[in-house]
């Protein structure tokens, strides 16, 4: 099997249980929370199986823990609040995800986004590009422009 791009279905439920809180302030003013939850991103082999079925994030076909890649991945930096254009909600890291003097376990070709707070680390989504090996260079994904059309979690 492959990795396959998509927002995880766990995720979908989870939003509408309020199990995520990727930012603090309510659109209705109603429930708020005080502080956001963590968000770490980790980078998948590809020969893994990653998809919309997937429910907690574990370590199952990520890079391995070598050539200063740590399993878990990186925290993203979390400075911007979800919002919405229009009718489509939207939310991105404020940041881009990199790893410095990267030397990959091998070929990867996905990266999982998931809650790092919650107790059992839900996982949010998984996003797919093309194959990568890299041998002692930086490595640096880009986050897309916070909108409605191209944010990295989008809800219509």
């Amino acid at each position: 099997m492959a990795n396959s791009q998509a927002m995880v279905t766990a995720f979908k439920v989870q939003v509408l249980c309020g199990t995520h809180a990727l930012g603090t302030q309510a659109a209705n003013g109603v429930r708020t929370v005080t502080t956001k939850d963590v968000v770490k991103l980790a980078l998948f082999l590809a020969s893994a199986s990653r998809g919309a079925g997937d429910t907690v994030y574990d370590t199952t076909g990520e890079l391995a823990g070598t050539g200063n890649y740590t399993q878990g991945g990186v925290t993203l930096t979390n400075a911007k609040e979800p919002t919405n254009d229009g009718t489509t909600a939207h939310w991105t890291p404020s940041a881009s995800a990199s790893w410095t003097n990267l030397t990959s376990s091998g070929a990867f070709d996905a990266a999982v986004l998931y809650n790092s707070s919650a107790t059992n680390k839900n996982e949010i989504s998984v996003h797919t590009f093309s194959s990568q090996s890299i041998t002692g260079a930086d490595f640096t994904l880009t986050m897309p422009t916070n909108n409605g059309t191209t944010g990295l979690i989008r809800i219509a």
